[in-house]
């Protein structure tokens, strides 16, 4: 059996101080997921993806969705929030490659820079402004984690008497369960202001949270996106489009949009899913020895060169 270490050489339990809720209503917003059998058999496992109000525990924006967590149901939650509240000052959330980059790929144009790109997620957030705030654990994240495990007791149930067994199904559920859950459990926030901001006049909210991709326009006028070559139709210049930087805007409605800066070039519609871009490789420390020099063979019977001498392929 194994032993245990004694209690005095044991390592101590981090201190973790009770974070006071902030003041104000949109100053601070809490963002999970939570994968689970909602449906309890009757239908498909569903991820649950929410926002909750820091200050006064209100559930601002929740949808449910088929696939696990993933960029797509963060971006579906923000246009509810943005659409229904407004833009919030902060958002804290873990520390999954969804908001920021974990691997050690870095392209020419990021190590000339410094940093690295942001991801998608990342990338419409600091569009919008709203500060990034990266929780170090899970209990730092302890008001949103006690509402899954509400949720997984309540929502399930509710789900259950409303005979559920549909994704659409289930968001109609939840859009009355969590109505009124606020209803009845959201507390006043200790100052009656909020921090709510409205969308600009005019702000592009189908692009900005939409997946975007920069391409340069090849000679003959096409750009490529997930395996498939896109013909642009004639620009009115003589000089056309050829070795422009282009952006390629796959948005929620499944519509995939290409704009040369705010200029719409052309709308197609692609069934919506994450495009993972290909990224560079490591090489590693084998990978980057000196090629091997050519190999002399001694025919003559003469002494043979020495080895460091090369000789060019055309001889």
């Amino acid at each position: 059996m194994p032993s245990w270490p004694p209690r005095k050489k044991r390592r101590p339990r981090k201190y973790r101080a009770r974070r006071p809720r902030r003041p104000r209503r949109g100053m601070m917003l809490q963002a999970d997921a939570s994968r689970h059998d909602w449906l309890e058999g009757r239908g498909p496992r569903l991820t649950l993806t929410g926002f909750q109000d820091d200050a006064s525990s209100d559930v601002l924006a929740a949808q449910f969705q088929l696939e696990a967590e993933n960029a797509v149901g963060y971006f579906r939650c923000l246009h509810q929030l943005l659409t229904t509240h407004g833009v919030p000052l902060s958002l804290y959330r873990d520390r999954h490659g969804i908001f920021q980059r974990n691997d050690a790929h870095w392209t020419p144009q990021e190590e000339l820079l410094g940093q690295q790109f942001p991801t998608q997620v990342g990338q419409a957030l600091e569009q919008l402004g709203i500060q990034q705030i990266p929780a170090h654990s899970p209990q730092a994240k302890g008001r949103i984690e006690r509402l899954w495990r509400t949720f997984q007791d309540r929502l399930r149930s509710e789900l259950r008497l409303a005979h559920a067994a549909t994704l659409e199904q289930a968001n109609r559920v939840l859009a009355t369960f969590c109505a009124d859950f606020n209803r009845r459990f959201a507390i006043p926030a200790s100052e009656s202001s909020h921090d709510f901001r409205p969308l600009p006049r005019g702000f592009d909210l189908a692009r900005c949270l939409s997946f975007r991709h920069q391409r340069t326009v090849a000679p003959n006028h096409t750009v490529s996106f997930a395996g498939e070559t896109i013909q642009l139709p004639p620009s009115s210049s003589r000089r056309g489009y050829a070795g422009a930087l282009v952006e390629l805007s796959h948005q929620l409605d499944g519509a995939l949009r290409i704009y040369r800066a705010d200029q719409l070039l052309l709308t197609l519609h692609r069934p919506l899913r994450e495009l993972i871009e290909p990224k560079p490789a490591i090489r590693s420390a084998a990978q980057k020895r000196k090629p091997k020099m050519p190999r002399i063979y001694n025919l003559s019977g003469r002494p043979a060169l020495a080895a460091a001498t090369y000789i060019s392929p055309g001889g």
